[in-house]
């Protein structure tokens, strides 16, 4: 093994064994090279003052060579924000920037020891890290029956991670945090767990409440107090769309500091955030009461960066950046919100008007940008297939009798005619 990823392996267990112990193969045996390129780089850069002939970018008259046809577009931004590469770990004013905003969004922070958070490329590759260092040949990774696909493509087949799913709901449809509570402590044997904690859900549009997030972070601590070493991602991906009285912070300030056995990942970012999903920034942040831990996660973190993407997307990082600071920011953003808001107020006024009872019933929804239908009477994809090709309608069919619809991008003029739509559809189906 490296000398340098057996040293961040010495801090880990120094400061927090538990750590060490729910890394993967993988991630005890990653770093972030000290004497590459990109160190040897950056003391170039501190101390080459005459000239620097160390990274692979082409300079011109003080300043990264560029295309002026790729300037014109770009004139506002100075041209040293745009063409170089952007640190593996992000722009530092970004992750400052960012750090300060998930402060303030989220009180429960206040006082606790959390990183500064590492850019990534967009959530996706965040929960990628997490599967790095984290997840080993059949080590448990526990999430509901309602989630997102790409969770069983990065944690399970990407990982060989043994998938663990618990019914999201109760049958009084609030948060099934017994589900969550039995699915953990059926791994005490192994005495390791990593739980993806998703909310605002995606598919159902679901963030729990005040009381069931005690609930959650009770099951967690029970599960900690059992023996069991806990990595706990929360994929805040469209954090803040909270539109009805549910939590509306992430459980990440919660579980910061809460047991030794407990690592807190936060997964988020401006992709579903501040709505621009092509730009691909995300960040990761770890949560832990020692310095060292989290200093090696970090490393470690960079380690897998500059393996895989290398860095992130310079432009789209200043873009980020210079948003984050404008003073319009946040009128903008409350604008979005409404719009949001009202989308996801009108589809359940019109669930709850008793027009479609008789063919769906529908799972709980407050915050995000979709809903889910609990269809009666028809398949799930038999209904799909019928919308798109008859009545020009995009949905998704998940199982056999669940379908997501996605409210945030229909105009709220035009829900009332989507549902109408997928109700005659239903009524196709059931006389055919």
């Amino acid at each position: 093994m490296n000398p340098l990823a057996e040293q961040l392996n010495e801090n880990i267990k120094a400061g927090n064994a538990n750590v060490y112990e729910v890394l993967s193969t993988l991630g005890r045996e990653i770093y972030f090279p000290k004497e590459g390129i990109l160190s040897q780089s950056a003391e170039a850069t501190a101390n080459a003052k005459k000239y620097n002939a160390t990274i692979g970018i082409a300079t011109e008259n003080g300043g990264p060579m560029h295309l002026s046809v790729f300037q014109e577009s770009l004139s506002e931004f100075n041209p040293k924000d745009l063409y170089p590469y952007a640190p593996p770990a992000g722009k530092p004013e970004l992750r400052k920037v960012w750090r300060s905003k998930m402060l303030q969004e989220n009180p429960s922070l206040e006082g606790k020891s959390f990183g500064n958070p590492v850019v990534t490329n967009a959530l996706t590759h965040g929960l990628s890290i997490v599967a790095d260092l984290f997840v080993g040949e059949g080590d448990a990774v526990i999430y509901p029956d309602k989630n997102w696909e790409n969770y069983e493509l990065t944690f399970g087949i990407r990982r060989h991670g043994q998938i663990v799913n618990y019914p999201l709901f109760t049958e009084q449809m609030t948060f099934n945090s017994a589900g969550l509570r039995e699915a953990l402590l059926s791994q005490k044997d192994k005495g390791k767990a990593v739980v993806i904690l998703n909310f605002p859900n995606n598919p159902t549009g679901y963030t729990p409440g005040e009381a069931e997030g005690k609930e959650i972070v009770d099951a967690l601590y029970e599960a900690a107090e059992a023996g069991i070493n806990v990595v706990v991602v929360t994929d805040d991906a469209y954090f803040g769309l909270f539109f009805e009285d549910s939590m509306h912070e992430s459980l990440f300030g919660k579980l910061a500091g809460l047991h030794p056995r407990i690592l807190p990942v936060k997964i988020d970012g401006a992709t579903k955030e501040e709505y621009v999903w092509g730009f691909r920034v995300g960040f990761i942040t770890f949560a832990s009461d020692n310095q060292e831990v989290l200093s090696a996660l970090e490393q470690k973190t960079l380690g897998i960066i500059r393996a895989t993407i290398s860095s992130g997307s310079h432009p789209s990082q200043t873009f980020v950046l210079e948003a984050l600071k404008s003073p319009e920011f946040g009128s903008q953003k409350e604008e979005k919100f409404a719009v949001m808001k009202g989308r996801a107020n009108k589809v359940k006024s019109l669930l709850d008007s008793g027009k479609y009872g008789d063919v769906w019933d529908y799972y709980p929804f407050n915050s995000g940008y979709f809903m889910c239908l609990k269809l009666k009477d028809v398949s799930a994809e038999s209904l799909r297939q019928h919308l798109i090709h008859k009545y020009g309608v995009g949905t998704i069919a998940l199982g056999d009798h669940d379908l997501r619809v996605a409210f945030s991008c229909i105009a709220e003029e035009n829900l009332e005619e989507l549902f109408d739509l997928i109700y005659q559809a239903v009524q196709d189906l059931q006389q055919s």
